[in-house]
């Protein structure tokens, strides 16, 4: 897997707030909610998010017995079935009658790119 040139679609960079790699077109980190440009006009340019895809769940831990431990573990694979992101997003612990929800949303937009051709690399 090669990874896209800057101004390419799929580029990524660092968010300077909370530091997570993102993609360089962003105005907006989708981890940390901080904006990251302040162009005139750049937000009544901004392309609309569509979910395409968006799971919540809950579980809670019955009543009696121990406490349970749990890790939330993402995986991204391309179309052949190759994984080619996996990542630990959060790990904890729930005690006797606790409740945790989890929700996975993927948010996508028109790439933005500046050069080259539009396609995606995941």
């Amino acid at each position: 897997m090669s990874s896209p040139r800057p101004g390419q679609a799929g580029a990524t960079r660092i968010c300077p707030h909370c530091k997570t790699t993102i993609l360089e077109s962003a105005l907006v980190c989708p981890a940390c909610r901080h904006h990251l440009r302040f162009e005139p006009g750049a937000g009544a340019a901004t392309a609309p998010i569509i979910t395409p895809l968006r799971v919540e769940g809950s579980i809670r831990h019955p009543a009696d017995g121990e406490a349970w431990e749990y890790c939330v573990v993402l995986s991204i694979r391309n179309d052949r079935g190759d994984e080619v992101a996996r990542q630990v997003v959060g790990v904890g612990a729930m005690q006797p009658n606790e409740k945790r929800t989890f929700t996975l949303a993927v948010e996508v937009t028109p790439a933005t790119g500046k050069g080259g051709k539009k396609t995606t690399r995941h």
